[in-house]
């Protein structure tokens, strides 16, 4: 005879001290000891924007941290687009691209941007960072397998965390190290589904994948590839078309993503590919369907972008000239600086309190640059991340390099 089963109740160990969950909010002081230590580098409100020169706390200080590449945030141009979409549709979409929330200026930026990247069809999703985890966790499931470079954004880390949530699995290769990922990528099994995810350019560092080696490895097992191209779009290959134009290997790299956060002046994201791709993301991802669709004047704002970069293409010259003359000039100054074709031009501090030292004294010059820190950067590798843009003049750049000098100099950076 079966006797009826009963549940226990857990015993509760009273001896124990109660968790609080707030305590780790309670013992984290480090920002506050560099605050009070005068060298707090972040959260600095701009209260006027000109491109090159912001004005920040009452001065006028040349920007050398933005990702404003190609200088279109301030372009009469897309103000006014942005204003008259205002005007037209209003401030936002007040529901998801499932149901209420698509717009025919939506479907016009899906056009263009897939016409631009010479690519099937194009969905857009309402940030960059969102855009990860609407494509990795959708397409990758049980069974089958995110394969991810070490150093890749953190969109794409949540992206993948998320399809691991999924029962999906993830292995993680060396950065930019294509040994590495033929080692890692043989030991999965041959049959089962496999997304290669990389930056394009890498945003801490500025280097480029490697990926005339990537995309024979990613054939040879099995293997979709994805680049995040958010800061190479507008700023590499055949205008501005990013790394796989670059490389003249387009119709080889299977995905794209990207942001309107940087060259096109905006707010929001997208994904490239093949048609029935982009479809069944559009009828699966979870972060496209319970998220409110990307603002008029977002998307308007890109698309008169997307506009003048096609016009004025000369824009990327004079950003790659910019950015190319000052890691010459840091070199010369005998600064540590990182390598790159792009807009990103790190220079290397090597040490935490050093960074923040030379963050304070670049500002309190006249210069803003983004101070780069552990565990954001491998220690030794602290750095000033400066970037540029095509609108930046010789005497802006020319002033960055004189206050780079003295400064380095007074803390023992440069000899």
């Amino acid at each position: 005879m079966n006797r009826p089963q009963t549940t226990q109740t857990p015993k509760i160990d009273d001896t124990k001290k109660p968790n609080d969950l707030f305590q780790k909010c309670l013992e984290f002081t480090r920002a506050d000891e560099v605050k009070a230590a005068g060298f707090y580098p972040y959260f600095r409100a701009i209260e006027e924007n000109e491109g090159p020169v912001v004005r920040i706390e009452g001065r006028k200080i040349i920007m050398a941290g933005s990702n404003n590449y190609l200088g279109l945030t301030a372009h009469p141009k897309v103000k006014e687009a942005a204003a008259k979409a205002i005007e037209k549709y209003g401030t936002g979409c007040s529901g998801s691209r499932y149901l209420t929330g698509t717009l025919d200026l939506h479907n016009e930026l899906e056009v263009r941007l897939a016409r631009y990247m010479d690519k099937e069809s194009c969905l857009l999703f309402s940030t960059g960072y969102q855009t990860a985890q609407g494509i990795i966790p959708t397409l990758v499931q049980r069974g089958e397998y995110v394969v991810t470079d070490k150093d890749n954004h953190a969109c794409i880390v949540a992206g993948y965390m998320m399809a691991k949530g999924m029962f999906a699995d993830f292995v993680r290769y060396k950065h930019n190290d294509m040994a590495d990922l033929e080692r890692v990528i043989s030991r999965l099994p041959l049959h089962a589904g496999k997304l290669i995810v990389t930056d394009g350019i890498f945003s801490t560092s500025g280097e480029i994948v490697d990926l005339l080696e990537l995309v024979p490895i990613a054939k040879k097992y099995n293997a979709r590839i994805l680049v995040d191209d958010a800061h190479a779009i507008g700023v590499i290959g055949k205008g501005g078309r990013g790394t796989a134009s670059h490389f003249g290997l387009e119709q080889a790299v299977d995905m794209t993503m990207g942001t309107f956060s940087k060259t096109f002046a905006s707010l929001g994201g997208f994904v490239v590919g093949e048609e029935r791709v982009i479809n069944y993301l559009k009828h699966h991802s979870p972060a496209l369907i319970f998220s409110a669709s990307p603002t008029p004047a977002s998307v308007a704002a890109a698309l008169a972008a997307i506009d003048i970069l096609e016009k004025e293409p000369e824009r990327i010259t004079r950003l790659l000239r910019n950015a190319n003359k000052m890691r010459a000039g840091f070199k010369q100054l005998g600064f540590k600086v990182l390598d790159g074709q792009s807009a990103v031009v790190p220079v290397i501090v090597g040490d935490d309190m050093l960074a923040f030292q030379f963050w304070r004294k670049l500002f309190d010059a006249g210069v803003f640059v983004n101070a780069f820190i552990s565990p954001g950067v491998p220690p030794g590798m602290q750095m000033m991340r400066t970037s540029y843009m095509a609108t930046h003049e010789d005497q802006h750049l020319d002033r960055i390099l004189e206050i780079f000098g003295q400064m380095g100099k007074e803390l023992g950076i440069i000899p």
